[in-house]
């Protein structure tokens, strides 16, 4: 596990490090908020494509190859970022990041999955809880570490940082990763290419990077934008039906409605997380007047809270109840940051953060869980990946909801609107969560995997 778990906090260590980070690029770079929000979506953009496309690949050629390269190109954007002398080759190397950072769940999935079947048990809840852990935790202690990092040795260790924790994963992984199956790797690499869906990856992408930059631009909507959006939506749509192996099953998705509500209240969690988290460490540094480094450290009971809820939900054996619980606590938390103004007490910024962390820690492990026993036997690393794709795209969007309501600069009534969405869709997601029947203990048709691990669901038509 110690390969799995070091490569699988790199992307969301890395997605939630820069947060404390983004107002010293911005006066270094001198770009506003509006600008900074592409260090942000231009990973999500790259992870969006990337998870579910090398989930594929790991599913095909073996998670260790996967794993290995990924490993090599965190490498290479740690070292393109922290040299970076311009703003735009700063987001390349984001997006390179991104690319990398994407190797390590999907492959961790695979490879779960593979010692799955060689012993014929399922693979227990308290193991995936580890690797819920390893992401979550990294991702809440993240906005502590990237501001105590820009305090003391300038934002670019944010990005320098990286260079050591890809080469331990590395070395785990040449190490301990067992060996990929002699029949994992295609017979030739056009069987190689059609499997994996070129086409359908780039349409994706395409269309994906269209809606972005017309997000990151609400401000002044590029209405323009959307025409090629959506035709290039229409052409994946029309490629994915016609594939044999296509990118994104839409096919097994319609079947699948369970996996599919499980990818709508993943996405639609983490609209709401990435909102404040990004947020809130930005209105602490310029309307609380914190530096990075105090923002981390009042973030800190957030991280906490994350990393304990994510404990206790992978000591639960249900799916149902933690997901409530965390819509419950989303709206809550929402409420209270509803009340926050730039004057409030240390003591309630601890409090509003640390009840804001249930949900993280608790979201993050019952879905983990139901993506885990609704997913097809075969393709678990590619459901696994577009479980992150659809977490990303609610980072995307959050990204652009904070340019567009903090514009240059954060404020109260940017922080108080932002609260106001995550009330609306944390009410939105107790909602579709009590309605669904498949969370129900015992209950069947929740996805074509087998038995969950611990989730007491079964195999459905």
């Amino acid at each position: 596990m110690t390969p799995l778990l070091l490569g699988s906090l790199l992307n969301p260590i890395n997605s939630t490090m820069i947060a404390t980070a983004l107002v010293a690029i911005g006066q270094d770079f001198h770009v506003g908020a509006a600008d900074t929000a592409w260090l942000i979506s231009a990973m999500y953009l790259a992870s969006a494509v990337g998870q579910p496309s090398l989930g594929r690949l790991a599913d095909r050629i073996g998670p260790r190859r996967v794993f290995v390269a990924g490993a090599l190109t965190v490498c290479a954007a740690g070292v393109l970022g922290a040299l970076a002398p311009t703003f735009a080759l700063l987001i390349v190397s984001r997006v390179v990041l991104g690319i990398g950072t994407a190797a390590a769940y999907p492959a961790a999935m695979a490879v779960l999955r593979a010692e799955s079947r060689r012993t014929g048990h399922p693979t227990p809840r308290r193991v995936l809880g580890r690797l819920s852990l390893a992401a979550l935790g990294s991702a809440a202690v993240g906005p502590t570490l990237g501001g105590l990092l820009a305090a003391t040795a300038g934002w670019r260790a944010v990005f320098a940082v990286n260079v050591p924790l890809a080469l331990l994963a590395l070395l785990g992984a040449l190490l301990w990763l067992p060996a990929d199956r002699k029949d994992a790797r295609p017979a030739h690499e056009g069987t190689a290419s059609a499997s994996l869906d070129p086409l359908g990856i780039a349409l994706f992408a395409a269309a994906l990077t269209c809606a972005m930059v017309f997000l990151l631009h609400l401000e002044a909507p590029q209405w323009l934008l959307l025409a090629p959006a959506g035709v290039l939506a229409g052409a994946l749509v029309w490629w994915q039906l016609r594939h044999p192996a296509p990118f994104i099953d839409l096919r097994m998705l319609a079947r699948n409605g369970a996996l599919a509500r499980t990818y709508l209240r993943h996405g639609l969690t983490y609209l709401v997380i990435y909102c404040v988290l990004y947020g809130f460490s930005q209105w602490l540094e310029q309307v609380h007047g914190a530096s990075s480094f105090q923002a981390g450290l009042i973030m800190l009971p957030m991280s906490l809270a994350a990393a304990v809820c994510s404990l206790m939900g992978a000591r639960t054996k249900g799916i149902r109840a933690p997901l409530t619980v965390a819509a419950a606590c989303l709206a809550l938390g929402s409420g209270v940051f509803l009340l926050l103004q730039g004057a409030s007490p240390l003591v309630a910024l601890l409090c509003a953060g640390a009840l804001f962390g249930i949900p993280q820690g608790l979201s993050s492990t019952g879905n983990q869980a139901a993506v885990y026993a609704q997913a097809p036997a075969d393709g678990v690393g590619a459901a696994a990946g577009l479980q992150r794709t659809a977490q990303y795209l609610g980072a995307i969007t959050a990204s652009s909801l904070i340019g567009l309501l903090y514009e240059q600069r954060a404020s109260d009534s940017g922080l108080h609107e932002i609260a106001l969405i995550g009330v609306v869709l944390g009410l939105l997601l107790l909602t579709l969560t009590l309605a669904d029947r498949s969370l129900r203990p015992g209950a069947t048709g929740t996805g074509t995997a087998g038995t969950g691990p611990g989730t007491g669901t079964g195999t459905g038509g």
